[in-house]
C-alpha cells in the first residue's frame, strides 16, 4: 500500500508542475524538461507515470475537471436551495479559481493552445451535460420550465456559452450586454419561460 500512495503523490506533484508551467507558457510552450526540472526527477520515472506530455494534460484536465464537476454535482444535489439559485451556483462552481486559474484561462485562448482549449471544452461539455439537464429535469417537475429535450438543452446551452462568452474581454461594452441579454432571451424560449424568469440566474455569471 506505501507504494500505491507514493506513485500516486508523485503523479499529483508531476501534474501540479505541469498546471504550473502550463498556466505560465502554455502547453506548446512547455516541454518536459521543464516539468522533470521542476520537480527534479529523471526522465524515466516521468514516462513510468505518463508516456507522453498529452498524457500528462488529459491526467491534468481530468483532476481539475473532475473536482469541478464534483463540487457542481453536490451543489445541484442540495434541494433545499430554490433551483433557479442552484442553477447559477452550478455554472459558478465550473470556474477555475486563483491566480493559477487565472492564468490556465488566459493560456487556452491563445492559438498555439488549441489543443488545451478543445480538451477542456469537451470535459466540461460531457460531465456537465447531464448535470445541468438534471437542473432542468427538476425545473420540469416543478412546473417552472418546459422542454421535450432537456439534455439537448443543455447541451445547446454550454456549447453556445462556451462558443459565444469564451473571451467577452474582446466585446465592447455594449456588444457584450446585447450578447449577454441575446443568451438570456434565447434561453428562456428554450425552456418555454417567461420573459425575464432568468435574469437573476444569468447575470451574476458575468459580473
Amino acid at each position: 500500500m506505501r507504494i500505491v500512495k507514493e506513485a500516486e503523490e508523485r503523479k499529483n506533484e508531476i501534474l501540479d508542475a505541469a498546471e504550473r508551467l502550463f498556466g505560465a507558457k502554455g502547453y506548446d510552450g512547455t516541454s518536459t524538461g521543464d516539468i522533470l526540472d521542476v520537480v527534479g526527477i529523471a526522465r524515466g520515472t516521468l514516462y513510468y507515470h505518463f508516456k507522453s506530455k498529452e498524457e500528462i494534460l488529459d491526467a491534468m484536465i481530468d483532476r481539475m475537471m473532475g473536482q469541478m464537476t464534483a463540487q457542481a454535482k453536490a451543489l445541484a444535489m442540495q434541494t433545499e436551495i430554490p433551483i433557479l439559485q442552484r442553477f447559477t451556483m452550478v455554472i459558478t462552481a465550473l470556474n477555475i479559481e486563483g491566480d493559477l486559474g487565472a492564468e490556465i484561462m488566459e493560456q487556452i485562448h491563445k492559438p498555439q493552445n488549441a489543443l488545451m482549449h478543445r480538451k477542456i471544452q469537451e470535459r466540461l461539455l460531457s460531465d456537465v451535460t447531464p448535470v445541468i439537464a438534471g437542473l432542468i429535469e427538476e425545473g420540469i417537475r416543478l412546473g417552472i420550465c418546459q422542454t421535450d429535450y432537456p439534455t439537448e438543452t443543455a447541451e445547446m446551452t454550454l456549447l453556445y456559452a462556451n462558443t459565444v462568452f469564451d473571451d467577452l474581454a474582446k466585446y465592447s461594452g455594449e456588444e457584450r450586454r446585447k450578447k449577454i441579454a441575446a443568451f438570456i432571451y434565447n434561453l428562456e424560449r428554450l425552456l418555454q419561460m417567461e420573459q425575464g424568469s432568468m435574469l437573476e440566474v444569468v447575470l451574476p455569471l458575468f459580473q
